[in-house]
């Protein structure tokens, strides 16, 4: 199956694969969406538009956030999910990745992947004749990043033109805030130790494309005047646990007396889940700075637009209005 209209299907692997107009129009779509919901419209969707659609969660890591939200919007918008593990699957057994691509295409019309290798993810693309979504790999985590720019944006209004600093390891998550960075117009300033810099080539790609990112190891430098301060855990899931970098990142770790050093209204981002005491104080997240459960909140109406603007067709954004949405959804691809 492709999509809707029997065209190419839509994946979303990286945040800067989509152009600006279109990131924007699923932000639109997402906060339209939150807003019905909390006027208590919502779920009741007149149009359920993605009735007698099946979104597969092929899950090869942990999840809370991603697996509840991509479940949770695929039913609030009618569809069906089911969950894949590695035990659930042939690919356990020795299948290969384009034969299960091939097979499950015949009976899902989305799917999930979160994995350690990117690679996995590029080549269940290629053999998929349905949308596939970056759930996480160890290079990113696009769609983390359009909950956190949608929080940012329902607290301080547009990101463009300001400021984010980024304190910790350089790790998927920065990666995708380098992208966004580009795409949505804003300063990114990440501090990490040097052997935790960002991935050499997402930097590059971002310097070609005139992004304002830049690279420091002094976190103090990083925060100073920040609009919003982001970290994560100091171990990524695909990290070998024998490699300790605590005494080369607690230097970046995020307390009171660095958030005081960002701006007077400064946001506190973290992705979750938290270690406390190791990348983050209770008394940052814990404290007026922090919007963290809004962002967790969050991915589930950004996940809503993302699954519509995948599945929709031509006609995705008339499907989100058709819920009884007054404001309108910016034109996009």
């Amino acid at each position: 199956m492709s999509d809707a209209q029997g065209t190419t299907p839509r994946h979303y692997l990286e945040l800067r694969d989509l152009d600006t107009a279109t990131l924007r129009a699923i932000l639109d779509a997402a906060t339209v969406m939150k807003r019905a919901q909390q006027g208590r419209r919502y779920p009741l969707h007149p149009g359920r538009p993605l009735e007698g659609r099946t979104l597969g969660l092929m899950m090869e890591k942990p999840s809370t956030r991603t697996r509840v939200s991509f479940e949770v919007a695929m039913r609030q918008l009618g569809g069906e999910v089911i969950v894949l593990s590695p035990r659930d699957t042939q690919l356990g057994r020795g299948e290969s990745i384009p034969d299960t691509a091939r097979v499950l295409s015949r009976f899902l019309d989305a799917l999930v992947l979160r994995t350690d290798d990117p690679g996995k993810l590029l080549q269940l693309v290629a053999a998929s004749t349905i949308p596939v979504i970056n759930g996480l790999t160890s290079r990113s985590h696009p769609v983390q990043i359009l909950a956190d720019v949608l929080t940012f944006e329902e607290h301080r209004g547009p990101i463009a033109g300001q400021s984010v600093a980024w304190c910790g390891d350089g790790n998927n998550v920065a990666t995708s805030w380098i992208e966004a960075a580009v795409r949505f117009g804003f300063a990114l300033r990440l501090a990490t130790p040097a052997d935790l810099a960002p991935d050499a080539e997402v930097l590059g790609w971002a310097r070609a494309q005139g992004g304002n990112v830049t690279l420091t190891h002094d976190a103090s430098e990083a925060v100073a005047g920040a609009r919003c301060v982001v970290t994560d855990t100091w171990m990524s899931m695909s990290d070998d646990p024998a490699e300790d970098w605590s005494a080369s990142l607690l230097p970046y770790r995020v307390d009171a007396a660095l958030m005081r050093q960002a701006a007077p209204d400064a946001l506190f981002m973290h992705c979750l889940p938290a270690h406390r005491g190791e990348e983050v104080t209770d008394e940052v997240i814990d404290g007026h700075w922090s919007v963290v459960f809004d962002e967790a909140e969050n991915r589930l109406h950004a996940q809503k637009a993302l699954l519509l603007w995948a599945l929709g067709g031509a006609q995705w954004r008339e499907q989100a209005l058709a819920a009884g949405y007054s404001q309108p959804i910016r034109n996009a691809s």
